[in-house]
């Protein structure tokens, strides 16, 4: 079991206090745009609100890769600040599919597999952009390791270690984690469903496979847990060079 305890509540609340004598920091009572419209639509249409974090998971050949470097470049582009950490690809591999989506805004990169010199990345940006909203994508949790242990070595326990860890930076600093996951080739998700139950969201990408769907063969995103509300949508996607677009959605909830 992990020891960590999330810090999503109040350090200086005592017992006795009326929930209506609490007040809301101003940056939880504003949401940010990724400028994606099917994600921040999927997420109840204004986008992410500061303190969240995110589990993205994706089955073998949906797009979740695509995905998250286009999310990235459009938080550029909407005058944020995204750092991009790949510890699933090379730097000239991630260039070389910014380049073939034709990425124009591009983003912070990271190649760091230990959570601690990524969350020092995400702070020395939050001291030079105090302005802006700062995102995080993680690419891909399977890789990440939280450095309990001597000589990178980790266990069962890890994944939710490092999900703690990001979390907690998010609630403390009001950043924005997206972190991508693994899926078994049923589609669920490859690690312990305490991951699942530590995020504030967690959307899915998959290829719609059951033959008596309307959807058969279609590429689906879909918001399966939000904290923060849902909209209750399945977003029906095309690929294009340039990424994804919505051809359209359905109710699923």
């Amino acid at each position: 079991m992990s020891q960590m305890k999330l810090n999503v509540g109040l350090q200086s609340w005592q017992r006795g206090t009326n929930i209506l004598d609490l007040n809301v920091p101003k940056e939880l009572e504003q949401t940010v745009k990724t400028g994606v419209s099917f994600f921040d639509d999927a997420l109840g249409g204004d986008g992410m609100t500061p303190s969240t974090a995110m589990l993205l998971t994706g089955t073998p050949g949906a797009g979740k890769t695509t995905m998250s470097l286009q999310i990235a470049d459009s938080i550029t582009k909407s005058g944020n600040v995204c750092l991009f950490n790949t510890g699933e690809e090379s730097l000239f591999q991630v260039r070389k599919v910014a380049k073939r989506i034709g990425m124009q805004h591009g983003f912070i990169a990271g190649q760091d597999t230990l959570v601690s010199n990524i969350l020092e990345h995400a702070d020395s940006l939050r001291k030079q952009h105090k302005s802006k909203q700062v995102f995080l994508v993680l690419d891909s949790l399977q890789t990440l390791d939280d450095g309990k242990y001597a000589h990178g070595a980790t266990n069962s326990m890890t994944q939710v270690r490092v999900v703690e860890l990001v979390t907690n930076w998010c609630k403390e600093n009001f950043g924005v984690a997206i972190i991508i996951g693994q899926v078994t080739k049923s589609g669920d998700f490859a690690g312990k469903q305490q991951v699942k139950h530590t995020v504030d969201v967690h959307g899915h990408l998959f290829i719609d496979e059951a033959k008596n769907s309307e959807t058969y063969g279609e590429r689906l995103f879909e918001i399966q847990k939000n904290r923060f509300g849902c909209s209750g949508k399945r977003y029906i996607l095309g690929m294009e060079k340039r990424g994804l677009y919505e051809k359209g959605h359905i109710q699923f909830g």
